[in-house]
């Protein structure tokens, strides 16, 4: 059996998807884009408050369904730019406490709406 999970505080699906789907003990959130869930805009800036607003996002995700980022198992985060590594990953490791959860880091082409970074995260109930 499947929950979804919705919150109002990170931005709508913008297509066939739920924000998060919860299914035996496990919270699957989409990968969260950098957009403002009030504004609907990325915020000013770069890469760092990219990352930090799509953490934002999968944070309000998680707290919706009772949970928080120490309940993370695992993320993959997408960049449109590898060079970018370095300063998503300080931001990332902000948020992110011991023992950090499992993580891939991948390159791709491009990322929807021209975003220059996307999160996604499993986390355990």
């Amino acid at each position: 059996m499947k929950k979804v999970i919705s919150t109002e505080k990170a931005p709508a699906a913008i297509g066939p998807y739920s924000q998060a789907i919860e299914a035996n003990g496990f919270v699957y959130a989409s990968g969260q884009l950098p957009i403002d869930p009030a504004t609907g805009q990325f915020p000013e800036g770069g890469i760092q408050e990219q990352t930090r607003q799509s953490i934002l996002n999968a944070q309000a995700i998680l707290e919706e369904a009772g949970l928080s980022l120490d309940n993370v198992v695992k993320t993959t985060v997408f960049l449109a730019d590898m060079n970018d590594f370095a300063a998503m990953n300080e931001v990332y490791a902000s948020y992110f406490k011991a023992p950090f959860p499992a993580r891939s880091a991948v390159a791709v082409k491009t990322l929807p709406k021209g975003a220059m970074v996307e999160i996604e995260c499993i986390a355990a109930r």
